[in-house]
């Protein structure tokens, strides 16, 4: 259901080094670059995301409530993603671990403050 995802910077180059190592965690590579955007995904088949400046030329803000959630398919991978994010200068917001029920995640900030999280599904306990 989901296409793509656009996340809102005032450095498009910063950001693009941030998220090439960040999302390189996950297998995704570069798909589209211009002046003001940058995207990537894993795959023809697999949603986009991409960092932009506004297109209405006003700076980007953090929006409040917002998060983009990554599909990182196991506990080792939401690790990885979370410790990558907080080696290239990410904001901590939640180290990993289950949350709710078989719910397993970490949450940062990137560069801008644009809160995002790594996640997977795990076995029930017990």
């Amino acid at each position: 259901m989901l296409g793509y995802v656009l996340i809102g910077t005032n450095d498009v180059e910063r950001a693009g080094k941030f998220y090439d190592e960040l999302l390189g965690v996950l297998g995704a590579k570069r798909f589209m670059e211009m002046e003001r955007l940058v995207a990537w995904s894993a795959g023809h088949d697999s949603p986009g995301i991409g960092v932009c400046k506004p297109y209405d030329g006003d700076a980007a803000t953090v929006g409040n409530g917002m998060m983009v959630a990554l599909a990182a398919g196991s506990p080792e991978k939401v690790q990885a993603v979370y410790d990558k994010a907080i080696e290239l200068g990410g904001a901590d917001e939640g180290g990993p671990g289950r949350r709710m029920g078989n719910f397993y995640g970490a949450y940062f900030r990137d560069l801008d403050g644009n809160k995002l999280n790594a996640f997977c599904i795990v076995p029930d306990e017990g």
